[in-house]
């Protein structure tokens, strides 16, 4: 025959959608969390009216005066952050009964906003479950999402230390579990991921962090494992338990990402370089599917550049030997009536196998 039929099931990733370095990646910050007091907690401020700016949206509305103070803050009753983690405003109570007020943190004295905010970083850095825990459960109207200067929420904290107990608290508590801080695009996944901690990435996984998640430079948790990985010597025992972590860190994230499907053939091609994808025809009958380039096994895709032609073997039939000696089996194709002659290099492993025992069991 003139095209070369080959059957070659690849095991390779397949992509669902199950959830829809030679130096350090990332550091915590290592400035502490401890403010400055001012001379006095008496908060003032001026309200600007301007037509393409107003300061603040829930205070009252600003009155003639150039100045107006409210008098001295009783305390923090509330906090939310900002849209997109770049701060935080506070929801103030006033000790001359004012009605309370939401203010942006930069306009707080930083005496308050520590005594109100120390705890809850405090307990988030050390990954203090009992502080954690009793910080959520005074329902002090704490947004627990509340953001650090660099974006980073509790949930990001105790991800990168490996506390899973932490963890499922913020989770359970109604933490974003998909927040990307201000200083890398990272999200809890990454965290985990990058320091190594397979606990928390599967126990992430499991409560439908999104798997898929890109940080500013591209990359998805498990890219980013695979890229720490690489940059983790081999042969050094110190490093070993490092290797195995990571290990099951991509474990978990292949898991999460893809299952293992045969392939029958490539269909079709599109896009070039790193946007090249190919139309995957799977073994088990799934609808077909665009597959990114990275993602299919290298021989099935250097066949189809190749041009050659796919077809799906059913049985081994007989076995001879050919030109040179080499082995070469009679394979029983899916869509064509007639056998044909195949070199072994051509012919599924697994029903060759299948051939050699059915011809070992069988009667002399």
């Amino acid at each position: 025959m003139e095209a070369l039929l080959l059957s070659k099931p690849v095991s390779h990733f397949r992509f669902t959608s199950k959830h829809k370095h030679s130096s350090p990646l990332f550091t915590f910050p290592a400035r502490s969390l401890r403010l400055q007091p001012t001379e006095a907690a008496l908060f003032t401020f001026r309200a600007i009216q301007n037509q393409e700016k107003q300061i603040f949206q829930d205070t009252p509305a600003p009155v003639d005066k150039e100045d107006e103070s409210y008098g001295e803050v009783k305390g923090i009753i509330g906090s939310r952050a900002l849209e997109g983690g770049t701060g935080m405003e506070y929801l103030i109570e006033w000790k001359d009964g004012h009605e309370p007020s939401w203010v942006p943190s930069d306009f707080i004295a930083k005496d308050v906003v520590a005594e109100y905010e120390t705890r809850w970083w405090t307990a988030a850095r050390k990954a203090d479950e009992a502080a954690l825990k009793q910080l959520i459960d005074a329902d002090d109207g704490r947004d627990i999402d509340a953001v650090d200067s660099d974006g980073r929420t509790a949930l990001l904290f105790v991800s990168g230390l490996g506390s899973e107990p932490c963890v499922r608290a913020l989770a359970e508590a109604g933490a974003n579990l998909d927040h990307r801080d201000n200083s890398g695009g990272l999200t809890a996944l990454h965290m985990a991921a990058g320091y190594v901690r397979p606990g928390v990435v599967k126990l992430l996984v499991d409560l439908g962090a999104d798997v898929e998640a890109e940080d500013d430079r591209g990359r998805t948790p498990l890219e980013l494992a695979k890229e720490v990985l690489n940059a983790t010597p081999k042969g050094n025992p110190m490093q070993f338990g490092r290797r195995i972590g990571l290990e099951s860190v991509i474990r978990y994230l292949e898991g999460a990402i893809y299952e293992y499907a045969e392939v029958e053939g490539i269909a079709e091609k599109r896009g070039k370089g790193e946007n090249t994808e190919y139309l995957v025809k799977w073994k088990d009958g799934g609808e077909n599917e665009w597959v990114k380039a990275k993602y299919v096994a290298e021989d099935v895709a250097g066949d189809y550049e190749a041009g050659l032609e796919y077809a799906v073997a059913e049985r081994v039939m007989g076995r001879r030997e050919g030109e040179e000696g080499k082995a070469e089996f009679l394979v029983k194709w899916a869509d064509m009536e007639q056998p044909t002659w195949e070199p072994q290099e051509n012919v599924d492993p697994q029903l060759v196998r299948e051939f050699e025992e059915a011809q070992n069991t069988s009667p002399p």
